[in-house]
């Protein structure tokens, strides 16, 4: 869906050319009122261009002046009759070159006449030109004078006139403007988006249960750098709501729990069986509120909260707790380690709850003597329960895959936020659960 959308590179660079191209135009009026409309004007600029095109013959060899019809204007004025006639001379009123008649004398000013240096004069008003002008160049030591005139202006050199104007006014310098204004634009825009890009990247690591997440706003443009800080502020809000979460939860579990063991006490003076029975029920229903409070208390967990954790370590100490536990419901529990340490980021307590739970299902949901293997690994932590089953009899199911309790979905939610996973397999002896975490380091003993 993002990829659909256009840069702001391919934008900038439309909206830039179009823009560009709506002044072209606009100064493309303001040429064409000002030089075709404009007769006067457009007369001086004929006679400019057409004497520089003639004097761009002239040479100077050995310090005398030389002449040669350049060829773009030999049609013109390499015969007669052609609707244009031109005088080439120096400042000593000497022809240089010449392509009419008598004629000329009558157009021109006379050979004695020191002429300015332009002269113009219209002899038809209007359109086609009908004029007569010249001009001084200065070529080496010496002044030449050209002079040209035409009569109805046979080629409509004054279009060519009208667009050499346009081209010399309006798209060589508006090309050099486009390119200059839109390579430094763009490159403007590159160097201005290079945080927000960097800002695009962390957003993408973002992790939305750790409150430290933030975006960084360095070197950004201003307008942009508050939409980060405002991001900022809610993922501030976001770890806020986190912990007002948690306190609230811890303070239902304490106000169920109180009851709970209150009705406990109070069962324990009963001297009946259906006392007895009913404590049982009472644990059970304490060890489920304990499980969905915990549930709950995951949804929002700060991961923050990491840090490195030796899974051997962490294992041996939960394994201690529960072994008493474990003898008492008639189980058997055994640890074994294959490295000396097993180091990985995760939280702790997340854990040891997660492993508490894997072992309380397995004596909860097997018969009695069942041993309870725990086994630590560089992938993770690897529970089965191993039953005493005769012959190549499989397995008794107590409970269904989807029936072995809630702790099971606390571990695999506790997983889930250590990136990792909760495997479930059935061996010829019971259960195995493989809770995999990733990123861990081992150090083999002696």
């Amino acid at each position: 869906m993002i990829r659909s959308n256009p840069t702001l590179t391919a934008v900038l660079t439309r909206r830039i050319a179009f823009f560009a191209t709506v002044a072209m135009l606009v100064q493309l009026g303001v040429i064409f009122s000002d030089y075709y409309w404009n007769v006067g004007e457009l007369s001086r600029l004929y006679v400019e261009q057409e004497t520089e095109r003639l004097a761009s013959g002239v040479g100077d060899r050995d310090g005398a002046v030389t002449y040669q019809l350049p060829e773009t204007v030999s049609r013109r004025y390499g015969h007669s009759q052609t609707g244009y006639v031109a005088r080439i001379r120096n400042d000593r009123g000497d022809l240089i070159f010449e392509s009419c008649d008598d004629a000329c004398e009558s157009r021109f000013l006379p050979a004695e006449v020191n002429p300015p240096d332009f002269w113009l004069r219209t002899i038809k008003p209007g359109k086609p030109l009908t004029l007569v002008g010249g001009r001084a160049f200065k070529i080496g030591e010496h002044r030449i004078l050209v002079d040209v005139a035409t009569v109805g202006d046979p080629e409509n050199l004054a279009y060519g006139v009208f667009w050499n104007e346009i081209l010399e006014h309006m798209i060589v310098p508006m090309s050099i403007l486009l390119g200059l204004v839109l390579g430094a634009t763009l490159w403007s825009v590159h160097r201005a988006l290079k945080p927000v890009k960097a800002a695009a990247d962390a957003a993408e690591l973002i992790d939305p249960m750790d409150s430290r997440s933030h975006l960084p706003f360095e070197g950004m443009p201003r307008e942009i750098a508050h939409l980060a800080v405002a991001v900022n502020r809610a993922f501030q809000r976001v770890g806020d709501l986190m912990n007002s979460q948690r306190i609230l939860t811890s303070g239902i579990a304490h106000e169920v729990r109180t009851p709970l063991a209150a009705i406990k006490l109070e069962l324990g003076r009963i001297d009946h069986p259906r006392a007895r029975r009913a404590e049982g029920d009472l644990d059970d229903l304490m060890h489920f509120v304990g499980q969905l409070t915990a549930l709950a208390r995951l949804d929002t967990f700060d991961h923050s909260a990491f840090e490195e954790v030796d899974l051997v370590a962490l294992t041996t100490d939960v394994a201690e707790q529960l072994a008493p536990w474990v003898y008492e419901n008639k189980h058997s529990l055994e640890v074994f380690a294959d490295a000396e340490a097993a180091i990985v980021s995760a939280a702790p307590a997340l854990l040891k709850d997660a492993l508490r739970n894997l072992i309380e299902n397995a004596v909860r949901h097997t018969p009695d003597s069942t041993q309870i293997v725990v086994r630590v690994g560089e992938y993770g932590i690897h529970v089965e329960d191993k039953r005493d089953v005769r012959g190549d009899d499989p397995p008794r199911q107590t409970r269904n895959k989807d029936s072995l309790g809630i702790g099971l979905k606390i571990v695999e939610r506790i997983a889930e936020l250590h990136n990792g996973s909760l495997r479930r397999s059935i061996s010829p002896y019971g259960h195995v659960f493989d809770l995999l975490l990733p990123g861990g380091q081992t150090k083999t003993g002696l």
